[in-house]
């Protein structure tokens, strides 16, 4: 679906420094030097990046991917590249859990039914693959967490986010801070490095989605991953996934640092 939004609902809100963000579809527009994220205990608990993204952080964005292509054979061979890499189960179900909010329920519950069926193939192996560790604390409810939601949104953002669009709508802004970035970005056990790369992957793999795969770039790079980094990503998109997703997660990074004063 093509992004109807006015030219100058656009520029309005690249002026007031907004970035919009929408489940699966709708409008994104990120701000043009929004304020570089702060730490928080979630992104200070991850190592520094290296100058190349490790085989455990590329195994990530292909499962994101296929996974909201629903591309579900590709995916078995994607999810066993994942475990054999480093990821545990439980970092792949966030991964698979986190999909919902960008691909819907139906694609997320059938990619966490191949894991399943991914994980018991490989037991019959006699392969014991890593648990990994759950959540290290409840995830907040009622006003606390619309609290929490808000807070991790405007850390990733670096920013408040606000626009025209979530006054006309203001229940997506709820949704978003609550179900997105408080019950999802509030689980622990899978470090903000590694959601964001799941979620370029998701976004890369859904046309229409451009506008918010531009701002998961300004993410991205406002939790650590450098811009060499995402390159490489799209070389993977490439390798792993196909030429168009690798197409859009690169036309989204040079668009975003094309705005962005200074940068290559």
């Amino acid at each position: 679906m093509r992004n109807t939004t006015p030219a100058r609902l656009r520029l309005r809100c690249f002026r007031a420094g907004a970035i919009v963000l929408a489940l699966g579809c709708g409008i994104a527009a990120m701000s043009h030097a929004a304020p570089a994220v702060q730490e928080s205990p979630d992104m200070a608990s991850t190592p520094s990046p290296a100058e190349a993204l490790s085989a455990r952080q590329q195994a990530i964005a292909p499962i994101g991917a296929l996974g909201a292509a629903g591309d579900i054979a590709r995916l078995n061979d994607a999810l066993n590249q994942g475990l054999d890499a480093g990821l545990t189960v439980n970092e792949i179900k966030e991964i698979l859990m986190q999909l919902y909010a960008y691909a819907g329920f139906p694609r997320s519950l059938n990619a966490l039914a191949e894991l399943m069926k991914v994980v018991e193939a490989r037991k019959q192996r006699g392969i014991q693959d890593a648990a990994g560790v759950v959540p290290g604390r409840p995830v907040p409810k009622g006003d606390a967490l619309l609290a929490a939601g808000t807070a991790n949104q405007t850390r990733l953002s670096g920013a408040p986010v606000k626009g025209a669009l979530f006054d006309f709508a203001p229940a997506i802004d709820e949704y978003l801070k609550t179900h997105l970035f408080g019950d999802i970005f509030e689980r622990d056990n899978l470090d903000w490095q590694s959601r964001e790369l799941a979620t370029v992957g998701m976004l890369s793999a859904l046309p229409g989605a451009e506008s918010q795969l531009q701002a998961h770039m300004r993410i991205s790079l406002n939790v650590g991953l450098t811009d060499r980094q995402l390159r490489q990503l799209t070389g993977v998109l490439a390798e792993r996934v196909d030429a168009d997703s690798a197409r859009r997660a690169g036309e989204a990074l040079a668009k975003h640092l094309a705005a962005v004063p200074g940068a290559k």
